[in-house]
């Protein structure tokens, strides 16, 4: 077994199909090497050159990296093309455990696809049968150490016949401090939506100049219905960058070549679709995030709590879909971080199935390598083309 091939091998049936599609179109995911030449990601795409008599394919050198750092890679690479059986992914997570049992359980499960509660099953028995340790905390993919036990959170109950007094003094309080952040929610919406203003992005609108991306990545500020303007905003995405209601995205449209794939992120599925129509796109298929609250948090909504959001895959003319076997799973567990802030694992999803083509992140918070962006984060207004 190579040093870095760390899961299963693929069925017979995934091994003539990635066979078949080398044949057709020749190798379209670059291998990855360390400096000393080991495989870190593509030993079956070798492989099949080698016995097709193929001298030469696509390379990547990852350099800098320690050895957990590479298994830690090759876990990350494979499993997210591959599907894996339940015992197959709890034998990859007891792996990375004993590699990096310091890394929390959620970081591991983001990076393995899995809900967390799926890690923290598998860290109890290691830790029972002493081949990892209790550790008293752990490691996020923030890179911050947080306590690996939560604490048991206590609360304050007035005995019976003080509720009543309780409650009045506690609505109170409540309503004074919901007028007060009314009106500093409303000032700081404004003055976001104002320097939102600067970075309106007429570099590509209407005039067809400017340069066209065959891979767009987009999540739009789509505006929320809220049930009172006067405590519903206390959450709303206005506080921390200016909305666009739908007919303003749809008029917006987007930078795209004749043969394009857009990846677009909505929170209404039938505006999403219209999104998506209204920029010359036919919906494809879609991947699913699932939203891993802290604690006992579940998300909002109106008919459901939404710890589901959907990015929606449509074409225009005939880019290349992905190679059999390289596609990611439908859906993936990731944490929730800052509003509206979107895992990194489905921008690096599309770096691998489109390495080396041009690509645009709209409304895009932090610049990624290799993208053109734009975005009201993602530049200061003065950087932004005019």
């Amino acid at each position: 077994m190579a040093k870095y091939q760390l899961l299963p091998p693929l069925s017979p049936e995934e091994y003539q199909a990635l066979e078949r599609s080398i044949i057709e179109h020749g190798v379209l995911v670059p291998v990855e090497y360390d400096e000393a030449g080991e495989i870190i990601d593509g030993h079956n795409r070798v492989a099949i050159c080698e016995s097709l008599g193929l001298l030469d394919w696509p390379r990547f050198v990852r350099k800098g990296l320690s050895e957990v750092d590479k298994r830690k890679l090759a876990r990350e690479l494979n499993v997210s093309r591959r599907h894996l059986t339940t015992a197959q992914k709890q034998a990859v997570i007891a792996d990375q455990l004993r590699d990096t049992p310091s890394i929390s359980s959620r970081a591991i499960a983001a990076m393995v696809g899995v809900d967390h509660k799926t890690v923290s099953t598998v860290r109890e028995k290691l830790i029972s049968i002493g081949e990892i340790p209790q550790l008293e905390e752990t490691t996020g993919r923030d890179g911050k150490d947080r306590p690996a036990r939560k604490p048991i959170k206590t609360a304050f109950v007035p005995d019976q016949p003080n509720v009543g007094e309780y409650m009045k003094g506690a609505k109170i309080i409540r309503a004074e401090r919901q007028k007060t952040a009314h009106s500093v929610r409303l000032a700081h919406m404004e003055m976001i939506a104002t320097r939102g203003e600067k970075t309106a992005p007429i570099w590509w609108k209407g005039d067809g100049k400017g340069p066209t991306y065959p891979v767009i990545y987009a999540d739009p500020p789509w505006k929320f219905r809220v049930r009172s303007e006067e405590t519903g905003r206390e959450k709303s995405a206005e506080n921390h960058y200016p909305t666009m209601d739908l007919a303003a995205i749809l008029d917006l449209g987007c930078p795209a070549t004749k043969d394009a794939v857009l990846f677009l992120w909505v929170t209404d599925l039938a505006n999403g679709l219209a999104c998506m129509d209204a920029w010359g796109f036919a919906y494809k298929s879609f991947w699913g995030w699932e939203k891993q609250y802290p604690g006992e948090q579940t998300g909002t909504g109106y008919w459901s709590f939404d710890n589901l959001e959907l990015l929606l895959i449509g074409t225009r003319g005939k880019p290349p879909a992905p190679l059999p076997g390289t596609q990611p799973v439908k859906l993936t567990a990731h944490p929730v971080r800052d509003h509206s802030e979107k895992p990194d694992f489905h921008a690096e999803q599309i770096e691998h199935l489109y390495p080396g083509v041009p690509k645009l992140e709209m409304f895009c918070r932090a610049p990624r390598p290799g993208w053109d962006a734009w975005g009201y984060e993602a530049a200061p207004a003065e950087a932004v083309p005019a």
